[in-house]
């Protein structure tokens, strides 16, 4: 096998966002429920076999020479001494400083397809941990089932949720993540919540959560810092209200979030925003890329 083409990198939304309390050094513990939807970026791979690493990108834009897919195969050809290469070809359609997960996401679908291109044959659990040296969230994409996430959001627990419609609205501008966490202002202490206040019923996947329960009693400590830092995110809510939708921020990014109702008709947004409706997804599309 010399290439993979047309790998998806999907996106997430965090139905939720709880800041329990803080660690003494310093890393927030939280909860939240990562949900995965059918937006994606997408990522060609050809084998090279002098061992360099390099990326195209094929979409406008510049993104860093070391951006996350750069360094999750770098960090994989050290995990295992391999001494093949790759060229990636990257077409970013997510974006950036949205919450949704996007290099998180483009670094595990990395991680998974050159597992399979240079033949290495490392299990999930291996994967996720070369993973988690990169960002917080790569695991959870690497485990490529929604989940519960505790702790710094390390603490994975799978969970099904029923099929929904989303909208996703971003503006142009972004939020430093830095300064929403070390905001003196930001909420640290909400009140644990437990799997089994959400849960519907249970299926041999696991917990089958209750989504409108979610929306309607969880949501996010970051956004009002992050609204105070970056006012056009205050106004995306704004529009989603005045279309009789509940927005929410997902993540520490400025993309906000609704859900759909089976029939809505929205008035246009603002030219320079990003909108686009989505699905979730019962499963991450190369859940299969790897064994247990």
């Amino acid at each position: 096998m010399r290439r993979l083409s047309d790998v998806p990198a999907p996106a997430k939304l965090n139905l939720f966002l709880h800041i329990t309390g803080r660690r003494g050094d310093g890393y927030h513990l939280l909860q939240s429920v990562f949900m995965l939807v059918d937006w994606s970026d997408r990522l060609h791979f050809e084998r090279r076999d002098d061992g360099d690493v390099s990326r195209e990108d094929l979409t406008p834009g510049l993104l860093p020479a070391e951006d996350l897919s750069v360094r999750a195969a770098r960090a994989l050809q050290q995990a295992t001494g391999c001494q093949l290469g790759v060229h990636i070809g990257l077409e970013k359609h997510l974006p950036a400083e949205a919450g949704m997960g996007g290099g998180s996401s483009d670094a595990a679908s990395t991680l998974l397809a050159l597992n399979r291109l240079w033949n290495l044959g490392l299990n999930r659990a291996q994967l996720a941990a070369i993973g988690l040296q990169l960002g917080a969230d790569v695991p959870f994409f690497i485990g490529g089932r929604n989940a519960w996430v505790e702790g710094v959001g390390e603490q994975l627990t799978p969970v099904e949720l029923p099929p929904a419609r989303f909208i996703v609205v971003k503006p142009p501008v972004g939020a430093s993540t830095q300064r929403i966490f070390s905001a003196p202002e930001l909420k640290r202490d909400t009140k644990t919540a437990t799997i089994q206040g959400f849960a519907a019923n249970d299926s041999r996947e696991g917990p089958v959560l209750d989504l409108q329960k979610i929306l309607a009693f969880a949501h996010n400590d970051l956004q009002p810092v992050a609204q105070a830092l970056c006012p056009e995110m205050g106004r995306c809510i704004q529009w989603l209200d005045g279309q009789g939708l509940q927005g929410r921020m997902t993540g520490s990014g400025t993309a906000v979030f609704a859900h759909l109702p089976q029939t809505t008709n929205l008035a246009g947004a603002p030219g320079d925003w990003t909108v686009r409706e989505c699905s979730n997804m019962d499963a991450h599309p190369l859940l299969d890329w790897c064994s247990d």
